[in-house]
């Protein structure tokens, strides 16, 4: 089935394309029905014809895992009419039938150990019957041990694999029964290491690699292929993929939106692009966003509606971070503690941070981090302004557009007296003792106007805390928390932090700003 589309413009054109669809996660179900699929089968030759593969693989959410999944479920059925004409079909495969144990822990939302554990159970189960074998232990590990060893006593070498692994961890991050969560999947996972033996294949999926779930500890055979360089394109779309598949939705999102095609691959790129797994890889688009646009044909936040995770939210204003300028050692992403997480790795996990380069100090390797492209950071700025502030997320605009036309007007006064309004809506209980706090809520209420904003610049006698620059004005901003305004603005003159600035062309302006620790909010300002 084609739908044709009609357009009537300028020049008008007929396409004949391919349905899309980001609500069809299963691959035989996207072939039947002759949706739209990126070939990615070339790079699942490599890991399918290893002679026994242990895999693990982490994408953020909305990356396509599931997708992934069931593309591997259908190569190990033996189902080759589903991948006519794809790069597989011209390889070199035996297009064997394994049995399969497939454990889809989107399931396991659960709130309590006793609802994890039946949850557990129920998948072991219902694996059970589609093989018809039955099970006679009690506890869901050794469940999922008997149906293993069953299935493959009967069936040959099986095949396992794992969608969201950690999706019931992520559930709990931040609550007291975080470690008893670790400990549940531990015993259930632990089975993958036990029955080694019996497996043609495994490949698990999630967000993140946690620690004390016995996959990255006991599993030490298990290959994570997440920041390998071979496998940073297996999800999501580099740039030539999306113009070889999508050219008549880039022609069509164009001619809606009266740009030229170059225009709107650009704004596509700006918008979706810049997620890298691999320090010489490829960018890729996040796909159910990229092809959300292609269906509505607008330029639109697609991210934002799926919400960010509280969790993570609580996470950052306990540690905040100048999130213009970040880098991690390489370590620091090998596994991570549900129960004592560290912001950076986390959000390059969820997708809010990637990787744009590498750096040698020394022995050490530091990721250089930034955030990926408008889409996350419009998104990560309003639920971080959000949740500093503790404000409805529909409350925010307005304000905002008032801060944007102050600033447009180059009115500082007015930009101040705006933004007061955020500060004014941190809750007594929290205690603002020091000034990345404050910076951070500026951070991201400039990041929301789209303007040009850095926080912390380095000069050559230290760091100018903000600097905001508009067509006509560069603003050079110091803030003081234990000290007066004047004190701020005689640190930028004694420091000389203007100075970088003055063959600019544009009016520099000098502000220092006093923040009162007990009001939580700015309280003085003095330009010059």
């Amino acid at each position: 089935m084609r739908f044709l589309f009609t357009f009537h413009a300028d020049s008008a054109k007929i396409f004949n394309m391919q349905p899309l669809t980001t609500s069809i996660y299963t691959f035989s179900d996207l072939i039947e029905t002759n949706c739209l699929y990126v070939d990615k089968t070339r790079h699942l030759h490599k890991l399918v014809t290893a002679p026994k593969g242990q895999y693990f693989l982490a994408r953020p959410r909305r990356f396509g895992k599931s997708l992934l999944i069931s593309t591997f479920k259908a190569i190990f059925q033996g189902r080759r009419e589903l991948f006519t004409g794809l790069a597989i079909d011209k390889l070199d495969y035996d297009w064997k039938s394994y049995p399969i144990i497939h454990l889809d822990m989107g399931s396991c939302a659960a709130e309590s150990t006793e609802e994890l554990e039946c949850a557990l159970l129920y998948i072991v189960n219902s694996n059970a019957k589609e093989h018809n074998i039955e099970l006679t232990q009690k506890s869901f590990s050794l469940r999922f041990l008997e149906l293993t060893e069953k299935v493959a006593e009967r069936d040959g070498k099986v095949v396992i694999l794992v969608d969201e692994y950690d999706k019931p961890l992520l559930n709990r991050i931040g609550q007291p029964n975080v470690s008893e969560f670790q400990q549940i999947l531990k015993r259930f996972y632990s089975v993958i290491k036990t029955t080694e033996a019996h497996q043609r294949f495994v490949l698990l999926t999630g967000v993140s690699k946690f620690t004390h779930v016995s996959i990255f500890s006991d599993l030490n055979n298990l290959t994570d292929i997440t920041m390998v360089a071979d496998c940073a394109t297996l999800l999501g779309y580099t740039q030539e993929e999306l113009e070889e598949n999508f050219d008549d939705y880039i022609i069509r999102l164009a001619q809606k939106n009266s740009l030229t095609k170059n225009q709107s691959l650009t704004e596509l790129r700006e918008r979706y692009n810049g997620y890298r797994f691999h320090q010489d890889a490829a960018t890729v688009y996040n796909p159910v966003s990229v092809m959300s646009c292609f269906q509505t044909a607008e330029f639109k936040n697609y991210w934002f509606a799926t919400g960010t995770p509280s969790f993570l939210i609580n996470l950052l204003k306990k540690k905040p971070l100048k999130l213009d300028d970040l880098s991690a050692p390489e370590t620091s992403f090998s596994e991570y503690d549900p129960a004592n997480l560290s912001p950076l790795p986390l959000l390059m996990q969820t997708g809010y941070l990637t990787i744009a380069g590498i750096e040698q100090l020394g022995r050490k390797r530091y990721y250089k981090l930034v955030i990926p492209n408008f889409e996350i950071e419009e998104s990560l700025s309003m639920w971080l302004a959000a949740g500093f502030c503790e404000r409805q997320l529909e409350d925010i605009g307005s304000t905002l557009d008032d801060i944007c036309k102050a600033l447009l007007r180059d009115d500082i006064d007015a930009v101040l007296e705006h933004t007061k309004v955020f500060f004014a809506g941190v809750p007594n209980r929290i205690t603002l003792k020091h000034e990345k706090y404050y910076q951070t809520i500026f951070f991201v209420i400039f990041k929301m106007i789209n303007s040009a904003f850095e926080s912390e610049v380095s000069t050559n006698t230290g760091y100018v805390d903000a600097v905001i620059k508009t067509d006509s004005t560069i603003y050079v901003i110091e803030f003081k928390l234990h000290d007066t305004a004047k004190a701020a603005l005689k640190q930028i003159n004694d420091k000389q932090y203007a100075l970088r600035y003055q063959d600019d062309g544009r009016k520099v302006v000098k502000v220092g700003v006093k923040f009162d620790e007990e009001l939580r909010n700015i309280t003085d300002w003095i330009c010059e």
